[in-house]
């Protein structure tokens, strides 16, 4: 899982041995209007999980339960000021696994705060936890989601205003706990009221589970977490793939690096192609000099386009 940053490798190094403030990195992109990047240097290179996950983010200003255990809870971030602000739900990937959690889209969460946003992170049941994968994971989701009318109850935020945005396996989660208001009453993740959204963002999302799964890497994860593969699992595919549940009937962003290999580029076009084709507002934004974890970086030179496209997600349609 890679990705290059439009910014020196120097300068994260800097922040990691403390020689540079992290507000002197970050202020400039929190601050940007969504210019468009200029391409990297031949000396970039793809910023990696680790580098993304070892960026400086502040304590959140709350941990919350959303269920009984400590896998159903999340980091809510505010805004300076009375509010009441826009949220973000912000769900983090590493292919549905319990060795990944939310730590390394500490940083992203952070600067989303500084920009106004209310940025809740719940941690979730995944493959290796108990209860984790088909249907244990998207329940999950669903339920954080809707908790942000709990949430408001205690805390100044615009339930009004929501915007999904989730990074990779998590891209796969937002869009389909956004098509929940039109699913048939059979469907797992069907409710009678689900909070209403004005917008989803998936990041390098995967969003046709069958034509991922594979038996090697990130696509392994897949026929773990449905347990087994599209032949064996058939329903349960067609259930949980956004793509085949267009249309959402909620504007989407799908926010895709050229250069990613670990979620390649077919998975967010075809998506495009067939949500637009049902009517749905859904668009494509690339990011030509980026891989995988560049998005999600508020150090990358992408990170205008990411924060761009959330922003507008958040405003009334």
């Amino acid at each position: 899982m890679k990705h290059s940053p439009r910014f020196a490798l120097s300068a994260l190094q800097l922040v990691a041995f403390g020689l540079l403030a992290p507000v002197a990195l970050l202020a400039p992109l929190l601050h940007a209007q969504g210019t468009a990047p200029s391409p990297p240097s031949a000396a970039s290179k793809p910023l990696t999980f680790a580098q993304v996950a070892a960026l400086p983010a502040p304590p959140a200003d709350a941990r919350l339960s959303y269920g009984p255990d400590s896998l159903r809870t999340g980091e809510l971030r505010l805004p300076k000021g009375k509010g009441p602000f826009p949220v973000v739900v912000l769900i983090h990937g590493g292919c549905w696994l319990s060795q990944y959690d939310a730590h390394y889209v500490a940083a992203m969460a952070t600067a989303l705060a500084a920009d106004g946003f209310a940025v809740w992170t719940p941690e979730f049941r995944r493959v290796g936890n108990p209860g984790g994968g088909y249907p244990g994971t998207f329940l999950d989701v669903a339920r954080a989601v809707d908790f942000v009318r709990d949430i408001a109850r205690t805390h100044a935020i615009d339930t009004s205003r929501v915007v999904l945005a989730g990074h990779s396996a998590g891209g796969q989660l937002v869009l389909l706990t956004a098509a929940r208001k039109t699913l048939k009453a059979s469907h797992p993740l069907a409710t009678a009221a689900p909070l209403p959204i004005t917008g989803v963002v998936s990041i390098d999302g995967i969003t046709d589970l069958a034509g991922y799964a594979g038996t090697t890497g990130c696509n392994a994860a897949v026929p773990q977490l449905m347990d087994g593969m599209p032949p064996q699992q058939l329903e349960r595919y067609a259930l949980m793939s956004p793509s085949e549940l267009v249309p959402l009937r909620v504007r989407s962003r799908i926010v895709q690096g050229a250069l990613d290999v670990t979620v390649p580029m077919s998975q967010a076009k075809s998506f495009v192609a067939k949500a637009t084709a049902a009517g749905d507002d859904a668009q494509l934004v690339l990011l030509e000099h980026s891989a995988h974890f560049d998005p999600v970086a508020p150090i990358s030179a992408d990170w205008p386009a990411v924060l761009n496209a959330i922003r507008l997600m958040s405003r009334a349609p």
